[in-house]
């Protein structure tokens, strides 16, 4: 089979495919064809090891893992001995953000970490699906969003925002987002009411108050955003920020201080990847997509996600 390889963090130019013995599933694995896997963030954190803080979960001097993966959607081919709840023939889809090697045509996959695709979903869909909306969600459940709140999206266009956005749309709250210029109607169509293009405009100036913000791309920080949020108000930020100062400042929001911000340490994708299962079925989110790449031309996605200017998602067709 063709694989997605790196024995050591490098770039995304140092990728190499290569022909590897189809892996043989554990007593309790499924064998997998993947049909589409993404490029997200979190591969790119996993390429390069960076932040640092990757290398204790992933592997110090070098990658535990050297096939590229975080996501996949595909159909078990072969099941293990202790499999009891998926079959050959299933449509499945599923997340790590710590790897798990489906940049490849085959994947073994644990039982544990595997979902039914829904009924009239499509593989890429599907897999669209995942990184960001798991990371969305957790954004949702750290707080307690209620019809009537405002709510402020730093980054709507992302893999993140995009989802979040939708999300926070079912609670019945006011959204103000950024985009930039070429995302403007697509995040419009979205259910944002208010936008601010980030290539032209400060959003630091606006005068209204929000109850929750969400750096969804983490390129804000605290200090410049606290302006915008009402007494009470929360700030979560996808990153860790300068010097990790959003974990110092999530410890001190433990004291009794007016506004606050929260870490978020995400969910196990138990919790997650069955609400975004939910919302597909009800027809509450759809995935942005923005580029197609071969498995050939992985490195061009790479490159491309780590620019920071993709739209959505960006997938893999194996």
């Amino acid at each position: 089979m063709r694989a997605a390889i790196r024995r050591k963090y490098c770039l995304p130019n140092e990728i190499k495919i290569e022909n590897l013995n189809k892996p043989i599933p554990k007593d309790n694995e499924v064998l997998v064809r993947i049909k589409a896997t993404t490029v997200n963030r979190t591969d790119c954190a996993n390429l390069t090891a960076k932040p640092f803080i990757m290398r204790f979960v992933l592997g110090f001097s070098k990658p535990k893992k050297v096939i590229l993966g975080t996501d996949f959607s595909g159909i078990i081919e072969a099941v293990g001995t202790n499999v009891n709840n998926f079959k050959t023939g299933d449509r499945v889809f599923g997340f790590s953000d710590t790897g798990i090697e489906t940049q490849a045509e085959y994947a073994c996959i644990s039982e544990g970490d595997l979902f039914q695709i829904p009924n009239k979903v499509n593989f890429k869909t599907a897999v669209a699906s995942l990184e960001g909306a798991h990371y969305a969600y957790t954004f949702i459940k750290k707080v307690k969003i209620k019809p009537g709140q405002a709510i402020f999206i730093n980054g709507a266009s992302g893999g993140i925002g995009s989802a979040l956005l939708q999300f926070v749309k079912c609670y019945g709250v006011k959204v103000t987002v950024t985009s930039d210029s070429k995302n403007i109607e697509r995040i419009a169509d979205l259910g944002a009411d208010k936008i601010y293009d980030y290539t032209k405009e400060d959003f630091t100036k606006d005068h209204e108050k929000y109850d929750y913000f969400f750096d969804a791309v983490g390129k804000s920080t605290f200090g410049k955003c606290k302006v915008l949020l009402k007494d009470r108000g929360v700030y979560i930020s996808s990153e860790l920020g300068p010097y990790a100062q959003n974990l110092f400042y999530s410890l001190v929001s433990l004291l009794p201080v007016k506004k606050k911000v929260v870490f978020p340490i995400p969910y196990s994708t138990k919790n997650s990847i069955p609400y975004i299962i939910n919302r597909l079925k009800a027809k509450e989110f759809n995935p942005v997509v923005d580029k197609e790449y071969d498995l050939d031309e992985i490195s061009k996605a790479y490159h491309y996600v780590i620019e920071g200017k993709k739209t959505g998602n960006v997938i893999i067709n194996v």
